[in-house]
């Protein structure tokens, strides 16, 4: 087993930040994330969003290796969340489906208020990453891991990429509205 964690600051609100996490899949930082289906959404007797969905996602492995192994070229992974906006935290816990024989992985994304900045958003990850049934496990764990150091920042730029899309569509809807109200406003005048 094989435990990996980072954090990282967004320069947003966790209000922003949460839409955004809302919004992230598919984008072109993440390309191996196909798409979102929700299942399953409720509210809480604590006002809290909890929600189940399923990833579908293409790992980039070979075809000849995943013909050898029986894998499918979709694989599918559980995403539980919870937003509770009294805390102002988001947790998303994501688990494997596919391969989950072999390969167990189990992350925790947590975003959260800037304890001193409420304009800041703080993302804790944690991964834990087992491999059983197979030779060099520890060798495949520390791939693994290592992959998702690598591939960390990748998340941070579609959370990015987002954020910018959301305010582009923002100010596009502001100057659409502005444009109706310019075009109403002089005919409402000669009533």
């Amino acid at each position: 087993m094989r435990i990996w964690n980072s954090e990282h600051t967004f320069n947003h609100s966790w209000e922003t930040v949460v839409t955004a996490a809302w919004r992230k899949y598919p984008n072109p930082h993440n390309p191996g994330v196909k798409g979102i289906d929700t299942l399953d959404r409720t509210i809480d007797e604590k006002g809290r969003l909890k929600s189940h969905r399923l990833m579908s996602t293409s790992w980039g492995i070979p075809s000849l290796v995943t013909k050898l192994i029986g894998m499918q070229e979709t694989c599918f992974a559980n995403e539980h969340s919870i937003v509770d906006p009294e805390a102002k935290t988001f947790t998303l816990r994501t688990k494997n489906v596919t391969l989950s024989n072999v390969l167990s992985v189990d992350e925790q994304l947590v975003y959260s208020q800037h304890p001193t900045d409420p304009t800041k958003t703080i993302l804790k990850q944690e991964a834990t990453v087992t491999v059983s049934n197979l030779p060099w496990c520890s060798k495949l764990e520390t791939m693994m891991t290592d992959a998702m150091s690598n591939n960390a920042h990748k998340g941070r730029q579609a959370m990015e990429w987002v954020i910018d899309t959301i305010k582009k569509e923002a100010m596009e809807l502001s100057a659409e509205a502005q444009k109706c109200m310019d075009n109403v406003l002089p005919h409402t005048r000669s009533l």
